[in-house]
């Protein structure tokens, strides 16, 4: 569909140059342009670092024509000082994951719409765990390592598989949703674990909705996907993981934090259980870090998110947010005030 452009619609971009050059490629830039009028100055922008929207004079005059902030990476924290010198702002479409660091509560007490682009991050990280549950439930990382280094193929038949096995997801985000319904076309069977999930939601995803005891005692494969907030700090913790079975492989795609460093590499240590680590703490690793030598764990560098140009997508999705506010429809990517408490 074609639309028209509407120059009463003003748009800041709210990024660092890093994040617009991969974010706004030409074509979603040519889909900007024609709805919108950009304004040439923005936090970030040019030659300049980001920096807070009051620091730069001209960002700064430019706030009180603003309607949208199209943000991004690098994006300052709009607090209730930029709110004020931006009276016009009607929505902040946010082309990447979490809205929680930049925008204040006091945006929703002005009824201003905010969007996230978190669905088209978790895409790709949802991606990366479905492969990564495949290639544990053949225990494929341990034995590459050991294929390295004894040289011979050993006794595939002693080998674990994937049919039948039982996968675990801590947490009901909108990652493990996706590898919900991904891990469909899999004979597997999904259990999950989330305070706020019911167990008719449960069903309707073709998984089976458990405590986080039972989660952890029952399955194979354990993936992670649990929000970072102060409650669930520490939650993966010594006695979690002991309930493990042996041989059982633990996946983190969310945050570090989430499990107890120490008590992960005490298991892994003792060669009880594998580890995929996309995330850790700290983050990155120390070089001397135990768990890079270990032949059961496999630990990549925080790239199963949005990279390369998988980045692209979240620029669509924050431009489609924007034709729909052109067009008077409601966003499809809306977070509500309720939610933001609960976003990582």
């Amino acid at each position: 569909m074609s639309l028209e452009p509407n120059p009463a619609l003003t748009v800041m971009l709210a990024m660092n140059d890093g994040t617009r050059a991969h974010v706004l490629v030409p074509s979603v830039r040519q889909r900007l342009d024609a709805v919108a009028t950009v304004l040439p100055v923005g936090p970030g922008q040019g030659d300049r670092p980001a920096q807070g929207f009051l620091d730069d004079p001209a960002v700064r005059a430019a706030l009180p024509d603003v309607d949208v902030l199209l943000t991004g990476w690098g994006c300052p924290r709009i607090g209730p000082e930029v709110l004020e010198a931006a009276p016009k702002l009607q929505a902040i479409l946010h082309a990447a994951g979490s809205v929680k660091a930049i925008v204040d509560p006091a945006a929703f007490d002005r009824g201003i719409q905010v969007s996230s682009a978190a669905t088209a991050n978790a895409q790709p990280v949802a991606e990366f765990t479905v492969a990564a549950i495949v290639m544990a439930g053949k225990r494929a990382f341990r034995l590459a390592a050991q294929y390295r280094v004894e040289r011979r193929k050993g006794d595939a038949h002693g080998m674990p598989g994937n049919y039948g096995t039982t996968v675990g997801l801590l947490g009901a985000s909108r990652i493990a949703k996706m590898v919900a319904e991904r891990l469909r076309a899999f004979d597997l069977h999904v259990l999950i674990s989330d305070p706020y999930l019911t167990a008719a939601e449960a069903a309707a995803l073709g998984v089976e909705l458990v405590d986080n005891d039972t989660l952890f005692r029952r399955s194979d494969i354990l993936s992670v996907h649990a929000p970072l907030l102060p409650e669930t700090v520490g939650l993966v913790d010594g006695r979690l993981l002991g309930l493990l079975k042996d041989g059982a492989s633990l996946i983190n795609t969310a945050r570090g934090k989430i499990i107890d460093s120490e008590a992960l590499l005490r298991e892994c240590a003792s060669g009880r259980i594998d580890a995929i680590l996309d995330v850790t703490d700290p983050e990155p690793l120390p070089p001397d870090s135990p768990l890079l030598d270990l032949p059961n764990v496999f630990v990549t560098p925080h790239v199963a998110g949005a990279v390369g140009n998988e980045i692209a997508r979240l620029g669509e999705l924050a431009v489609g947010e924007l034709e729909r506010l052109t067009t008077g429809q409601s966003l499809q990517h809306a977070i509500s005030p309720a939610e933001l408490g609960r976003l990582a």
